[in-house]
C-alpha cells in the first residue's frame, strides 16, 4: 500500500473515531493471577487496547548467507464504535509491518498493512491466530505449527514455523510489569527456538530458506508509565537451547523506569528477572549509529547483563547490519529493529552464543502507543 493512500486511510480513521466517541467503552485491564491458556491465547483478545504477535528470525540460504526479518501483527482497539452497529464502525484496527535484513542491500526492506477490521478483508481470530490483513496471513495450524504470508514491492516470505520448545511465561506466569504501578503490565507469553522453512521471492526469484525465530505474544490496556519515552529490549535464542530475554524502559533522561526479563536453561529451568537483575548499559560513543533519514541516533551495539544465582552474566550483542531502521510512519513509530548476535562474555570459544532481535523505540521522539 502506497504512503498516500496509508495517509488518507489513517485520517479516516481518526476521524471515523472521533465522531464515535459517544460509543466508547471501558477497556478490559490485565491483571495478576489470570493464567495464560494455550492454544485460547494465541487468538486475539479485543477488549483490551492493543496487542501485537510479534515474529523475528534468523534466515540462512543455500549458499550460507545469512539473512534475518521481522513480521509484526498488531491489533488496536481504537475505544470508539464498539456498540454502534454500523459495519463501517472502527471497533477494531488492524496493521502490520514485514522487513527483511540483508547486509548486501544494506538496509532494511520494509512493507507494511493497515485497516479497520471486518468484510473479510482484515480479521484476528479469537481462540487460535488466524490474523488476515488484505494479502497478508498469520495462522497456527492444529498441528501447532505456524505459518506466515507476507509480500512487498521488494519480497515476499512464505514460512513455516514449528514450534520445538513449550510457550516460555513472561514475568508472574504470564503477568509482565512494564512499569512501578501494578496497573502498567501486559500478558505475555513467548515462543522462542522455532524452526523455520520456507521461501523468500526477491525480483521474481524464490529462495528456500531455513532458520531460527521466536515469537512474542503480547496484550495490554495500560502498559507505560507516563514518564517513559520508549525501551530497549532483547530476545535471543541461545545456541545450547536456552533463551534470554531483557527489556529496560526509559525516561526523557535515558534513565531506567523499569526493567525485567526471562533466562531459561537449555534444560527448561526458568528464572524471572526483575528491576534489579537487568542491566543494559549505554554503550560508548562509536557503538551507536545516527540514521541517515531520520537524524535518530541509536546504541546499536552494546550489552546486556542479568542477575543469576550464581552472579551476573554478560552477552555483547553486534548486529548483523547496523542500518535497521524501520520507518512505519504515518501508521507507527520509526525505531530500530535489528537481527543481532550475542556472545557471552567468559564463555569458551565456540560456547555461549546466540541469535536474536533487539528493539529500541523512543529515540526520534516519545513513543506512544
Amino acid at each position: 500500500m502506497h504512503s498516500l493512500n496509508l495517509n488518507r486511510l489513517c485520517l479516516g480513521l481518526l476521524l471515523g473515531c472521533a465522531a464515535l466517541g459517544a460509543w466508547a467503552q471501558p477497556m478490559a485491564q490485565v491483571l495478576p493471577g489470570v493464567a495464560i491458556t494455550l492454544p485460547r491465547d494465541h487468538g486475539a483478545h479485543p477488549d483490551f487496547r492493543t496487542e501485537w504477535w510479534y515474529l523475528t528470525g534468523w534466515l540462512q540460504t543455500p549458499q550460507g548467507e545469512d539473512l534475518a526479518f521481522q513480521v509484526t501483527f498488531f491489533r488496536s482497539r481504537p475505544g470508539a464504535g464498539t456498540a454502534n452497529p454500523s459495519q463501517f464502525a472502527p471497533r477494531q484496527i488492524l496493521f502490520a509491518h514485514a522487513a527483511l535484513t540483508d547486509p548486501k542491500v544494506g538496509h532494511l526492506l520494509h512493507g507494511q498493512r493497515v485497516a479497520r477490521e471486518g468484510f473479510g478483508l482484515a480479521q484476528a481470530a479469537q481462540g487460535d491466530p488466524g490474523i488476515v490483513l488484505d494479502d497478508w496471513r498469520l495462522q497456527r495450524e492444529a498441528s501447532g505449527r505456524f505459518s506466515t504470508r507476507v509480500a512487498t514491492p521488494d519480497f515476499s516470505l512464505d514460512l513455516a514455523l514449528e514450534p520445538t520448545q513449550a510457550a516460555l511465561l513472561q514475568g508472574q506466569a504470564g503477568f509482565s510489569q512494564k512499569g512501578p504501578q501494578p496497573e502498567q503490565a501486559s500478558h505475555y507469553f513467548s515462543l522462542p527456538h522455532l524452526r523455520v522453512t520456507g521461501t523468500l521471492t526477491r525480483q521474481g526469484k524464490p529462495i528456500s530458506v531455513n532458520g531460527q525465530a521466536w515469537l512474542d505474544r503480547e496484550w495490554s490496556s495500560t502498559l507505560l508509565d507516563a514518564r517513559a519515552v520508549g525501551w530497549d529490549w532483547v530476545g535471543v535464542n541461545l545456541d545450547d537451547g536456552g533463551a534470554l530475554t531483557a527489556f529496560v524502559v526509559r525516561d526523557a533522561k535515558g534513565d531506567p523506569l523499569w526493567a525485567g526479563g526471562s533466562l531459561r536453561s537449555a534444560a527448561g529451568v526458568l528464572r524471572e528477572l526483575g528491576p534489579q537483575d537487568v542491566r543494559l548499559p549505554a554503550p560508548a560513543p562509536a557503538q551507536w549509529w545516527r540514521s541517515p533519514r531520520t537524524s535518530a541516533a541509536y546504541p546499536v551495539q552494546r550489552s546486556v547483563e542479568v542477575r543469576t544465582a550464581q552472579g551476573w552474566r554478560r552477552w555483547t550483542l553486534q548486529p548483523l547490519m547496523p542500518d535497521s531502521e524501520l520507518d512505519s510512519r504515518p501508521v507507527g513509530p520509526a525505531y530500530w529493529e535489528g537481527a543481532v548476535r550475542a556472545q557471552e562474555q567468559g564463555a569458551a570459544t565456540g560456547t555461549g552464543g546466540g541469535k536474536g532481535f533487539l528493539e529500541l523505540t523512543g529515540y526520534l521522539g516519545p513513543l506512544k502507543l
